[in-house]
């Protein structure tokens, strides 16, 4: 068959039932990405004859005798494609892993298709931006600004991979092809709760191209933890590579390692398990029962109560909560479900392992690459001076690649074989055996006098950890947050982390507050009903204020620094944003409009250990270095990071080389999630910044004789007194003198500060479908300094989306049995354009962060008042109280019958 492929014509034949997708990555085009394999995402969108096509589903066939283009083939960073140049301008993209699918589609549009966009861009998915920010792009709306030397904090600077990313160049994990590669595929266990009589490999090892078949036998029986924390003790060491003993459906079995994925897939369906099935146990409330079926019996030392399935529990008050209640003179009580919630990364986790000069090198998609050395060290034996593990651009996260899934895998497999191994999850894969958000149902009962003070607050949280206990206690002390944001003398909070036959759960965005708030917020709203006090009015009088304790667990000291009250006017914000907006017409007769507010605080760092090292170094080239261990998958920490070392050194960007997330080039890190990507990596940037200049200045001081208080720099020189010595004339000065002009610092998670955040919606329901319409969301965030306004505002409105998301469309449905029974994007719901409302992003500003430049990061909390906002934004419109998510047409609909007469706002 005869191929044209960005202007160059060859023949070749794919292979036999070959996509399009599949044979243009064969060929070396890597911006053509793997996001769904069923057409419902846009990430490998390409041109057929000019038309853009999903190439996931289409034959590779199809191409023969036509003209193929790619996002290489588009534009070159040296002469982008307009489109290429409005992404890289607006910004148009955070991670960057649907950047190549969303240009291909825009670039062919007409201004017809530009006025409709929910409809024109149906078939491209983001998961970061909230799609304003490539509406923009398409639009030529440009959000890029040009910092001048040392002012380049407060500006919104692009991307430092900006080009990269919008041509299609800036390499993802996958995006490599190394000679004699191997390819793993897992078989996936079809029970519940089962254990291994026998594992037959005859037939598999039979198949062609097969050369390898791993069960539980053929790994190092150690435990681990595949959550990522500096601190591993938090988590329990529950999980082995392999197992005998399988306790949720999709849990693997068995790896087969091929010359084609094909032949692996093919081993796996070959091999023979004989399994004793057990009894399982899907409801965290019945595992607690006597008599349950035990996931890890008497015998595992990390469960707390293993023969109730307990992984964790917590007790903690303050006060007397049931003399608070007998103070009240109104008490609300009510319980409150948040189901799983899968992350959508487009990107799935995926790893490459290979041997180089005689150590593992192990290439992965990972938000702390630092500490999957470490656990891969503990799993194989290993020096650390054996092993290297790193990442490229990630596509996405949101904290479901703070886990240690993929890597063991192929590094099982390379140090057995010597040869280089590729494991990649597809999308039911991220489904079925990834780790979702935990459900978690509470039951929140307030206490308060008719003024609204409250007297009693207690919280019980019921958290399914699933089958194993990767960050199921962490999320359940970071749960207790939610009864810190409101003041009250007396507080209890009881909580269990409870083991299930399901899919085991995992770090999401917002890290077990998420569920909590949802429940307080709901509550609270409640509670200001039957007080008849306006629920703003009623978050004014008991938030707690600078200088008081934030009580949560304990009433014993913490290292959080709260000096302004940041939550407090983030509600004023809110409350004057959707004043302005109650006269906006509803959609028509038929509608029911309301408005509803929510609020969180989040702490900037996570109370565990958090570590960062970054180092910065002047080269010989003048650009400076910095070397720090942090991942960028669309948070924005690489760009926040060149912004404050050109701030401190005084330069541009332009000038900033970085290098990042690799375990031979940076210093440990622990990796970017619960915020510290900013706040303490960010913090050691500063540092070593700041290091660097001090010995810059000090030289130039002592070479001048000049003192050191009358040096300054600027972006080529440095000035003493009425004396200018250029940097290229320092640095040879320093170098004949055996003087380097570099250094390193480190940064820690303590002290910390809080951020908070208010969201309002004002929103339409139908009262016959049930259908819910956005018509204004606004949120009101504490930024602190903001580091760069447009990242800040792209953080805010993605989390917004997101949690849009998981509250009306999203639906993560596991059957009686305990399988995910819809996984794929379709099935899922995730929201597309047409879903995802423009969200007002309103800043406010306040000093008290202990961040860099006293900045906050903002990826993770703003998801976190969301779903609440949008259930009391439901109740005031139709008098419907949903305390389950998702808040469904049918779910509403079934209950606004009872509800029609009550008070509404049309």
């Amino acid at each position: 068959m005869t191929y044209m492929v960005n202007g160059k014509s060859f023949d070749d034949d794919p292979d036999p039932g070959q996509c399009l997708r599949t044979f243009l990555r064969s060929l070396g085009h890597h911006g053509v990405k793997k996001g769904c394999d069923t057409g419902d995402c846009g990430a490998c969108t390409v041109w057929l004859d000019g038309e853009p096509v999903h190439s996931c589903i289409t034959p590779a066939f199809r191409a023969d005798g036509r003209e193929v283009t790619t996002i290489e083939g588009l534009g070159s960073p040296g002469n982008l494609h307009p489109a290429q140049r409005r992404f890289r301008d607006a910004p148009g993209f955070q991670c960057g892993f649907c950047t190549a699918g969303m240009i291909m589609t825009t670039a062919t549009f007409s201004e017809a298709q530009i006025e409709d966009l929910p409809w024109a861009l149906k078939g491209n998915l983001c998961r970061c931006t909230g799609y304003r920010a490539i509406e923009d792009a398409v639009k030529g709306v440009v959000g890029v600004e040009t910092a001048a030397p040392g002012k380049a904090v407060g500006t919104s600077v692009g991307a430092p991979a900006a080009d990269d990313v919008v041509t299609g160049r800036a390499e993802f994990t996958m995006d490599t092809r190394i000679d004699g590669m191997l390819h793993l595929k897992v078989l996936h266990s079809p029970h519940a709760h089962a254990r291994i009589i026998s594992i037959d490999k005859t037939a598999a090892l039979a198949v062609p191209g097969v050369h390898r078949v791993y069960t539980w036998e053929d790994v190092p029986r150690r435990r681990f933890t595949t959550a990522i924390h500096t601190d591993h003790l938090v988590d329990p060491d529950d999980t082995f590579i392999l197992d005998d003993t399988v306790r949720f459906i999709g849990q693997r079995v068995v790896a087969v390692l091929a010359d084609t994925v094909g032949a692996a897939e093919e081993g796996c369906r070959r091999v023979v398990v004989d399994y004793e099935p057990l009894p399982a146990v899907f409801d965290p409330e019945e595992a607690m029962a006597a008599g349950a079926p035990q996931l890890h019996g008497e015998g595992d030392p990390f469960a707390r109560d293993p023969v109730r399935n307990i992984l964790l529990e917590i007790h903690a008050h303050v006060g007397d909560v049931e003399s608070g209640f007998a103070a009240a003179d109104v008490i609300h009580e009510g319980t409150y479900f948040s189901p799983r919630v899968q992350h959508a990364h487009l990107e799935t986790h995926g790893s490459i392992a290979w041997m180089e000069d005689g150590r593992l090198n192990v290439r992965t998609s990972s938000q702390s690459p630092s500490i999957a050395k470490v656990k891969l060290a503990h799993l194989f034996a290993l020096r650390p001076d054996q092993l290297r593990v790193f990442c490229k651009r990630v596509g996405g996260g949101f904290g479901g690649k703070q886990e240690v899934i993929s890597e063991d895998l192929v590094a099982l497999a390379t140090l057995d074989t010597g040869r280089p191994v590729c494991f990649e999850y597809t999308r039911e894969e991220e489904f079925t055996t990834a780790s979702p958000r935990h459900p978690m149902t509470l039951t929140v009962r307030l206490g308060a006098r008719a003024d609204g003070t409250l007297t009693a607050f207690q919280v019980r949280n019921v958290s399914n950890t699933g089958a194993y206990g990767n960050h199921g206690g962490e999320t359940l002390y970071a749960g207790g947050a939610a009864v810190m944001i409101y003041r009250c003398p007396n507080k209890k909070y009881d909580a269990f982390s409870v083991y299930t036959n399901t899919v085991p759960s995992g770090a999401l965005r917002g890290y077990g507050m998420t569920q909590p708030a949802f429940a307080v917020e709901s509550a609270m709203d409640e509670l200001a009903r039957a007080l008849h006090i306006d629920p703003l009015e009623l978050r004014r009088r008991n938030i707690v204020r600078p200088g008081e304790p934030l009580v949560s667990l304990h009433d014993g000291p913490d290292d959080v620094v709260f000096t302004e009250d940041g939550l407090g006017r983030c509600i004023d914000r809110v409350d004057e944003a959707l004043a302005r907006r109650a006269d906006d017409p509803s959609p028509g007769p038929g509608w029911l409009v309301g408005t509803g507010v929510a609020s969180s605080l989040h702490e900037t760092a996570p109370p565990t250990e958090h570590i960062s090292e970054a180092w910065v170094t002047l080269g010989d080239d003048l650009i400076y270095e910095v070397a720090v261990g942090t991942v960028e998958f669309g948070e924005g920490t690489s760009t926040a990071h060149v912004q404050i070392a050109a701030n401190q050194l005084g330069t541009t960007p332009s000038r900033i080389r970085l290098v990042q997330s690799d375990t031979d080039r940076t210093g440990f890190d622990t990796g970017a999630f619960a915020s510290a990507g900013l706040f303490v990596s960010g913090n050691a940037v500063l540092g070593a910044a700041n290091a660097v200049r001090d010995r810059i200045l000090e030289f130039a001081a002592a070479q001048t004789g000049v003192h050191l208080v009358m040096c300054s720099m600027d972006d080529e020189d440095v000035v003493c007194g009425d004396q200018r010595i250029s940097l290229a004339e320092l640095v040879a000065r320093a170098a004949a003198r055996g003087i380097r002009f570099t250094a390193a610092r480190k940064a820690y998670g303590s002290p910390r500060s809080v951020t908070s955040n208010t969201q309002g919606f004002r929103i339409a329901v139908h009262q016959v479908t049930g259908e819910i319409r956005v018509l204004y969301s606004v949120q009101a965030t504490d930024a602190a300094v903001v580091i760069n306004p447009a990242q800040v505002r792209g953080q805010v409105e993605g989390g917004v989306a997101q949690g849009i998301g998981f509250t009306l469309t999203e639906n993560f449905h596991v059957d009686a049995n305990g399988a995910m029974v819809n996984p794929n994007f379709r099935n899922y719901r995730l929201p597309t354009y047409a879903d995802t409302p423009r969200t007002d992003v309103l800043l406010v500003n306040s000093s008290d962060s202990v961040g860099p430049m006293r900045a906050k990061g903002m990826a993770e909390c703003c998801i976190n008042p969301v779903a609440p906002a949008l259930a009391n934004a439901l109740h005031d419109a139709t008098g419907v109280r949903c305390r389950a998510l998702p808040l469904t047409p049918e779910r509403i609909y079934s209950r606004l019958g009872e509800n029609l007469s009550a008070p509404t706002k049309a």
